[in-house]
């Protein structure tokens, strides 16, 4: 097996060059990092992790802490999050919450104990003061997905205000009147900021807020079902029902089918966060774009500048909503 030492001779070079290059350090020539590439692949040189770790105290590995592993939207972050690290050279170490405060905060323990360089953080769970706390303590970190008002530059979340206002707007110019609202665990902050953003926008548009028009529910497709049945029992009136997210509306678009509603003809439908599912229900959900792909990579790119000091074209902390209109919303006199 090829030594540091053969590639330093080979490329003409002192180890302290090639070290340089093997820890991505940026005080190195393009010139003189190719030669030491070039050298390294002749002789089919593979540094050590381990002591590429002991040299610079890093790990080249960032941390990520999700909710869950197993639904299309934590999916679409970690991929976003992943393909960054790969292009930058770099490992991911992946950890759950499971939406539990114990356990987020053991998953971020798990991340540090095992020397992660920072993290990245899709907490919902442990609440503001925590982050603030271990912000002080020197770790990297960045959040995604939510709003810490003490810690503006270490979040990459959505506008959710917009988010439930531009949903509404949506419906009401379509004609609707009688609205439903299918939410999600009211206690997130995110679930908190779609229904003012909802409640904004019916005001503007002179409709009575009416409570008996939304069902507290969870985000999983039962709670979908769940919250149609509730709301259309109660309040027959109603021709559209909007989602607080994807797996709700999928939920509500099935149990619709079921007891005869034609969708959009009789009930619309609109979900939030446009997983790659609902281009392939039937009919085809209509919308509100979450790029949580496009955050988790800016949420990387973020901590990759602050752990590595690698540079990136645009930061941006703040993601704005959109409607994604397709075919489950039907216009009305």
């Amino acid at each position: 097996m090829a030594t540091i030492y053969e590639v330093a001779e080979l490329a003409g070079v002192s180890l302290a060059t090639v070290s340089r290059v093997i820890n991505g350090n940026q005080n190195v020539s393009a010139k003189t990092r190719d030669k030491v590439k070039d050298a390294m692949n002749s002789l089919q040189y593979r540094p050590s992790n381990v002591a590429q770790s002991l040299a610079s105290n890093r790990t080249q590995s960032i941390g990520l802490l999700l909710s869950e592993v197993d639904g299309p939207f934590f999916g679409e972050l970690m991929g976003g999050v992943e393909e960054v690290l790969r292009k930058a050279n770099k490992h991911l170490v992946i950890t759950p919450g499971h939406f539990d405060v114990k356990q987020e905060q053991d998953g971020i323990d798990f991340l540090l104990s095992r020397g992660c360089d920072g993290l990245i953080l899709a907490a919902e769970a442990v609440d503001d003061e925590y982050l603030v706390e271990l912000s002080k303590k020197n770790v990297p970190f960045v959040v995604v997905g939510r709003d810490v008002a003490e810690l503006p530059e270490r979040c990459v979340c959505l506008d959710n205000i917009e988010g439930g206002y531009v949903a509404a707007k949506f419906v009401i110019a379509h004609g609707h009147k009688h609205i439903g609202y299918i939410s999600g665990t009211y206690e997130k902050m995110h679930t908190v900021h779609r229904l003012q953003g909802h409640k904004k926008a019916l005001k503007e548009a002179g409709i009575p807020f009416e409570e008996s028009h939304v069902y507290y529910g969870d985000f999983k497709e039962t709670g979908g079902i769940a919250g149609f049945q509730a709301l259309m029992a109660e309040r027959p009136e109603i021709t559209a029902i909007i989602c607080a997210n994807d797996e709700l509306a999928a939920g509500a678009n099935g149990i619709a089918r079921e007891m005869g509603y034609k969708v959009p003809e009789q009930i619309s439908l609109v979900g939030y966060d446009n997983n790659v599912f609902t281009r392939y229900m039937h009919p085809k959900l209509t919308t509100v774009n979450h790029p949580i792909r496009e955050m988790g990579a800016m949420a990387t790119h973020k901590l990759l500048k602050d752990v590595y000091g690698i540079e990136p074209k645009e930061l941006k902390y703040l993601f704005q909503p959109e409607v994604l209109a397709r075919e489950t919303v039907s216009k009305i006199d």
